[in-house]
């Protein structure tokens, strides 16, 4: 048996224990049978044994995997795991769909900005009042005690 730095599970160890034992008492001699054996039994008996070392199972080590991020649907129909082009493409739309949306609001925002500056001049230059009146600091004062007076 080599002796390998492998763990190995209970039942694995129980059969390397069985596995020792058969093979202790198969070299140390027949045990309980007479020693004076006939040639052709203790060749048959060495041939079976050197049969069963040679078909037995060397355990392969069990690998564990640690808990992940399964990806449901990775790309069976779209082309297996490498996934090329399509896999690149679909995970730089959400890329696209922020930019797209971060342009829209930049665009939607100056839209509002020019509206609301268009309106506050479009009041300026019909209302009553000179253009000039609003900068003058009498005015502001007189805004203030009229709007206490009301």
């Amino acid at each position: 048996m080599k002796n390998t730095a492998q763990t190995l599970t209970p039942v694995q160890a129980a059969a390397e224990r069985f596995a020792l034992r058969v093979t202790a008492r198969l070299s140390g001699g027949t045990g309980d049978l007479p020693h004076d054996l006939p040639y052709d039994v203790t060749e048959r008996l060495r041939a079976a044994r050197m049969q069963a070392l040679a078909r037995r199972k060397v355990a392969a080590p069990v690998r564990y995997r640690a808990p992940g991020l399964v990806h449901a649907g990775s790309g069976a129909a779209w082309g297996g795991e490498g996934g090329g082009w399509w896999n690149a493409l679909v995970s730089a739309l959400p890329l696209l769909a922020l930019v797209v949306g971060l342009v829209y609001i930049s665009i939607a925002q100056d839209e509002r900005s020019a509206h609301d500056v268009a309106e506050v001049d479009a009041a300026l230059l019909t209302d009553d009042l000179p253009p000039a009146a609003y900068a003058d600091p009498g005015f502001v004062q007189f805004l203030k005690t009229s709007a206490l007076a009301d």
